[in-house]
């Protein structure tokens, strides 16, 4: 299956930075898969922040900005504006508003799939959720 474009949700890129078991493996092979099959990887502003913050028990300070910046190289960020804003704050469908915006900057890049481990989070999504392991599966074929 053709896969150009994919929202990756925190959660699978902290697996891939902190290594977590047993999830890491998974991670790092969409990783490997973004960049050299040429997909288009997006992960939503906020996510930085995030992630600076959840890695802190794992990385210094410089070495948290490092290895975003290294992620960055090959995952683009979606920003995040006041018609983005006012999109979440208007959908009823989703209750957790953190996942209403990953559902909205996917959308925004028109992404194929959420790839998260949530994937029950996105269940009134415009666009799909996938978990690493099925979007691997997906892309072999």
């Amino acid at each position: 299956m053709n896969v150009s474009a994919l929202l990756i949700d925190s959660d699978v890129l902290i697996d891939f930075m902190a290594e977590r078991e047993p999830f890491s493996e998974n991670a790092k092979q969409l990783i490997q898969q973004v960049q050299t099959r040429g997909i288009s990887a997006y992960l939503a502003a906020h996510s930085i922040t995030n992630i600076f913050y959840l890695l802190r028990k794992t990385y210094s300070v410089s070495e948290r900005k490092q290895r975003l910046c290294d992620l960055c190289q090959s995952i683009s960020i979606v920003e995040i504006n006041a018609a983005l804003i006012n999109n979440i704050l208007l959908n009823n469908d989703f209750d957790d508003i953190e996942d209403c915006l990953q559902a909205e900057c996917a959308k925004a890049v028109n992404a194929d799939y959420i790839v998260t481990r949530n994937i029950k989070d996105y269940s009134l999504s415009a666009i799909p959720a996938i978990l690493p392991e099925d979007l691997l599966k997906l892309t072999k074929k």
